[in-house]
């Protein structure tokens, strides 16, 4: 029994924070889930998460803008490059008009045989919606902005790596993880992630050898980590005791997060991957569960420091209408 059930969230470092909640939740459609701030460090950064209306874990992306204290990154190779939605079949047209109607160039293409609509972040981060016909997840509907429940995003399909080894990056997806390889040709790799409701979630795979080294710090512009689903404590440090087991021992002790718990290692092609599970209490630790997303959050130690944090962060209103 594998202990990776789909994909936990998706975590980004964007620009402005303005932008970046206008973006996910006027144009893509998602709800605020969380507000809160950068957990690491020092510096006083937003923490931003949206998805489906209840927080499904599968549906999570996640944000840290990063304009006001000015830190930007360099996408390039051996580097996380593409964050993936899935979307209901038959459903790319409506989203690239959607898109151009607001001034963002989109468009569709196919890879592995499915169809799928190639966009950025304002920020410039690559983006994708997946007509994924294996995805069997309720499509998630926002009638305020317009997106039916025959076009809403259905959650997180997967995420796009660059490396200029595909070869040690396919050792360590199918052995330390592991994943199932599901398609290896011109176009670069592919891999399913387990999940018990079937393949409704992957991470591919690209070789870009012609590209600079991303970076891989915590920077606008960039892609900070894909997040596995452990389920549990117990399916987690059985996990990370196999991996660190195997020699990747670039992996983290668990990190507290609030509202889930988190390691993190590094693969070799430099991609950074957690494996998390959620607490109990979940989204609803700090805010009633129907009013999740809706206050700025501080978690218990950074109590203290809540003035401090807040006179640093970039002004935003984050209205959803």
């Amino acid at each position: 029994m594998s202990t990776i059930s789909g994909y936990h969230h998706l975590t980004m470092s964007t620009d402005g924070a303005q932008e970046d909640f206008d973006f996910f939740t006027k144009v893509l459609g998602l709800y605020s889930v969380k507000r809160t701030v950068l957990f690491d460090g020092t510096i006083p950064v937003y923490h931003l998460y949206y998805g489906a209306k209840n927080g499904d874990e599968s549906t999570i992306i996640t944000t840290f803008p990063f304009r006001k204290p000015g830190i930007y990154g360099r996408r390039g190779t051996n580097q996380s490059k593409v964050v993936q939605q899935s979307i209901p079949v038959g459903a790319s047209d409506f989203w690239v008009n959607r898109l151009g109607e607001r001034g963002i160039e989109a468009r569709k293409t196919s890879r592995f045989g499915i169809d799928r609509v190639e966009f950025k972040h304002p920020c410039g981060i690559e983006l994708q919606l997946v007509e994924n016909p294996a995805d069997n997840r309720i499509p998630i509907a926002n009638p305020a902005q317009g997106i039916s429940a025959e076009h809403g995003i259905k959650g997180i399909y997967g995420g796009v790596i660059a490396v200029t080894d595909r070869n040690a990056m396919d050792d360590f997806l199918t052995i330390a993880l592991p994943l199932k390889k599901m398609a290896d040709d011109a176009d670069g790799m592919a891999y399913e992630v387990p999940n018990a409701n079937g393949p409704t979630s992957v991470v591919e795979v690209t070789e870009i050898r012609d590209e600079p080294q991303g970076t891989w710090t915590l920077s606008g512009g960039t892609i900070h980590h894909f997040a596995l689903n452990t389920g549990n404590e117990e399916n987690q440090l059985k996990l990370r005791a196999h991996i660190e087991g195997l020699g990747f021992t670039d992996i983290s002790e668990q990190k507290d997060r609030n509202y889930f718990k988190s390691c993190y290692v590094r693969s070799p092609g430099g991609a950074l991957f957690e494996i998390a599970w959620t607490v109990p209490e979940g989204w609803a630790k700090d805010e009633p569960a129907d009013a999740i997303g809706s206050t700025l959050v501080f978690p218990p130690w950074f109590e203290h420091r809540r003035e401090e944090l807040m006179a640093g962060l970039e002004p935003a209103s984050f209205q959803n209408a």
